[in-house]
């Protein structure tokens, strides 16, 4: 789509905002959100209108094709105030941009036009900036989706679809470090499925195995392959990285798993560093020997939500393996990096990040 055929954007301001509602010290993930949000419909082929206004519900048939069919995709970003408070920034929003678009043509979805994307968030951030905070951790969160709306109870793609973008101000995703539970049971992908997607279904399928995995004490699961049930795949809901012998090793992205924008971010940052970064298959017994032959010393998983999350224990065939994360070197000089060029503390030698006013 050329950008003269885009919707001009309407707006629709509030009539009083909720910001002396917000408790900025107090920032639960994903529970709080701003006043406006923006909305985008598709039909007959094309992108038809796009607005920002109030945040609010919206009235969907019950024969809507994402009750039904599951079309649904999703990504998420962040916007930061930068650290000398000159202004806000995104990291590397054309990424998610693309990953949105790659998602949308695997669950046959019309892409959203780059230029939609981006202004969309844009308006959003100059009616809504007041919701990005400033306090050291917090951020706020973006979060774009794309859903299936044709009232028609049939195994087909939809000819309409909504595309919405709601943002909110977010402290950390976890705290403290992660214990994660191995299954060689339950599966998050298999190849030739949509593991790399970022569609709705393909979380969905993960609750039940993470419940099972919190009444034993953990906090989360370390997936592996859905062929083999051997090769490390993702943890929770990020990546996920191991220092093995002084070497970042990492799953390749072999369609199974989520080619995330911090997992490309920590490779890069990685081997600018100076540290060998492998990508390739890594299978659970070689953790585990690594582990006992005291090569193992870090894990962490990565993600835009988490950013760098240590895992200081990990539990397989009913014995746990600890780590003590308060010596992770790698993990801590990787996220100091990445951080400091999100907030622009550090030189943006990769031109990662976009100002937006």
């Amino acid at each position: 789509m050329e950008l003269n055929e885009l919707p001009t954007i309407e707006v629709e301001l509030v009539k009083e905002s909720k910001i002396a509602s917000v408790d900025f010290n107090d920032l639960p993930f994903g529970k709080t959100f701003s006043d406006h949000m923006f909305i985008a419909e598709y039909y007959d082929g094309k992108w038809q209108s796009a607005k920002v206004q109030p945040y609010k519900e919206i009235a969907l048939s019950p024969a809507c094709n994402v009750f039904h069919y599951g079309q649904a995709i999703f990504e998420g970003l962040k916007a930061y105030y930068k650290a000398d408070g000159s202004g806000i920034v995104l990291f590397r929003p054309e990424k998610n941009a693309a990953r949105l678009n790659a998602s949308a043509k695997r669950m046959s979805m019309p892409e959203v036009p780059v230029e939609l994307f981006m202004d969309g968030i844009r308006h959003l951030l100059e009616v809504d900036n007041s919701f990005v905070p400033k306090q050291t951790g917090s951020s706020l969160y973006i979060r774009p989706f794309l859903i299936g709306t044709e009232p028609f109870i049939g195994v087909r793609s939809s000819d309409r679809y909504l595309f919405i973008i709601i943002t909110g101000p977010t402290g950390a995703y976890y705290d403290e470090a992660i214990s994660v539970l191995v299954y060689d049971s339950y599966v998050r992908s298999t190849k030739g499925g949509y593991g790399n997607a970022k569609a709705a279904g393909n979380y969905a399928g993960t609750l039940y195995p993470v419940k099972l995995a919190k009444e034993k004490g953990y906090k989360d699961v370390l997936w592996l392959d859905g062929e083999h049930k051997k090769y490390i795949n993702e943890v929770g809901t990020m990546n996920i990285f191991f220092v093995i012998d002084g070497k970042l090793v990492t799953p390749e992205t072999d369609g199974t798993i989520l080619d995330g924008v911090t997992r490309d971010s920590v490779i890069t940052i990685a081997k600018d560093l100076g540290i060998d970064v492998e990508e390739r298959q890594i299978s659970i017994d070689e953790i585990v020997d690594a582990y006992n032959a005291g090569k193992l010393t870090e894990i962490f998983g990565s993600g835009t939500a988490a950013v760098i999350s240590p895992v200081n224990k990990f539990g397989y065939k009913e014995k746990d393996y600890p780590l003590d994360e308060t010596k992770y070197v790698v993990a801590q000089k990787i996220k100091e990096n990445l951080v400091g060029i999100q907030k622009c503390m550090l030189e943006d030698k990769f031109n990662w990040v976009t100002q937006v006013n």
